[in-house]
């Protein structure tokens, strides 16, 4: 059995990058629901997210949105964040809520529509020249409702000359990481709904382009962890997208809904070479919380993929391997399973007090009277949120 005191040196690279919506107002289709200590600003939304890496040491770097973070100057943006402590990540494009996206964005049949969701993701390029972003991602809300609606073909073949355009304006180490959603808002057909889709596009256009894994973004039953082998095997994962769903898009904190699914991605990635200081996967949150505290959610997300990825470090390999070519069926499951029974909190607790950090941040959290002091202090102005 692999012993934490094995593994402890491989945590030391764990990066996982936090949302700055995470930390504005959403709720449901039908409701968004304001909380007291919201940001009103960009900038709070960043203090928010630097104060998860405080607690954490595991959140070092924060993804916009863009237009709901956009600010006049970028490059100070920068500065601040790296006053916090944090650096400004992933730049995330938008074009589902503008009227004229109705019926697509760079789909569209209309090309003056579709010039305009181009010319949007070519300010997110300039925006990540100036926070010095790596990754603009991608995702579309575009697809048809009814058959007969729209031209499935036309859609792709639009989809690849937008792309296209958009790709060749990168520059250096940036890249271009498209993320499929098999439905919604769109649900007779999505343009890219499924990894197939995602991986078709960015293989046409090169190096610099990747696809990522929303884990919240796939049919009930979908074996999310083949997903990951495949595109690990074929250089073609990007980034992840972590959240937990119960039944489609939830948003929810990642490994509340299926931690032992969490556990056999995050083995899947650490087999492939995705997990360690020379990969360039991305790990990502992708939530919303709508009736728990936003900054707890996302201390409680990071540290459930710290705790699964410790879990998945611990499995034995050479045992499990020699297992498998014995056809030791049970055998082989055990070694797996054992590994996921595992309990490293204690060891997680230790291993964070050795270098400076709280041994159990959300009770640290709790402790520290920060939420009360955002609460305090926030008061008047208007909360961000969903569009803002």
């Amino acid at each position: 059995m692999t012993t934490f005191a094995e593994i402890a040196p491989q945590l030391e690279h764990q990066a996982i990058e936090v949302p700055s919506w995470a930390y504005g107002n959403s709720g449901t289709r039908f409701k968004v629901f304001g909380t007291p200590g919201t940001p009103r600003t960009v900038e709070e939304k960043i203090a928010d997210a630097a104060a998860v890496h405080r607690f954490t040491g595991l959140a070092p770097k924060v993804a916009l949105h863009i237009p709901w973070d956009l600010v006049e100057d970028f490059a100070a943006l920068r500065v601040y964040a790296n006053d916090l402590g944090v650096e400004l990540g992933t730049i995330n494009s938008n074009t589902f809520q503008d009227d004229d996206y109705k019926f697509g964005g760079l789909t569209h049949h209309d090309p003056t529509i579709r010039q305009k969701a181009i010319d949007h993701h070519l300010e997110c390029v300039e925006v990540m020249g100036a926070t010095g972003s790596r990754d603009l991602k991608i995702w579309l809300a575009d697809g048809s409702n009814y058959p007969g609606q729209a031209d499935i073909r036309g859609r792709q073949d639009r989809l690849a000359d937008s792309l296209q355009a958009i790709y060749a304006q990168l520059s250096g180490d940036q890249r271009l990481v498209l993320e499929y959603k098999f439905f919604e808002p769109a649900f007779y057909h999505t343009d890219v709904p499924d990894w197939g889709t995602a991986l078709a596009h960015v293989q046409a256009l090169g190096e610099n382009a990747s696809v990522c894994l929303d884990t919240g973004h796939h049919a009930p039953g979908t074996n999310i962890e083949f997903i990951v082998a495949q595109l690990l095997r074929l250089g073609k994962l990007g980034s992840f997208d972590f959240n937990s769903r119960f039944y489609a898009d939830d948003d929810l904190i990642v490994g509340a809904a299926d931690p032992f699914q969490l556990f056999r991605i995050l083995f899947e990635v650490i087999r492939g070479g995705g997990y360690g200081p020379d990969s360039e996967v991305a790990f990502m949150l992708d939530q919303c919380h709508n009736v728990e505290k936003k900054i707890p959610g996302q201390i409680r997300s990071v540290l459930n993929v710290q705790e699964m990825t410790a879990r998945a470090l611990l499995v034995d390999r050479e045992s499990l391997e020699a297992a498998q070519q014995e056809g030791d069926v049970l055998g082989a499951h055990e070694i797996f399973m054992d590994a996921f029974y595992t309990d490293v909190r204690a060891d997680l607790a230790s291993w964070r007090e050795a270098r400076g950090l709280p041994a159990h941040p959300m009770q640290a959290y709790a402790e520290s009277g920060h939420q009360e002091t955002i609460e305090a202090e926030r008061v008047g102005g208007t909360q961000v949120g969903w569009g803002a």
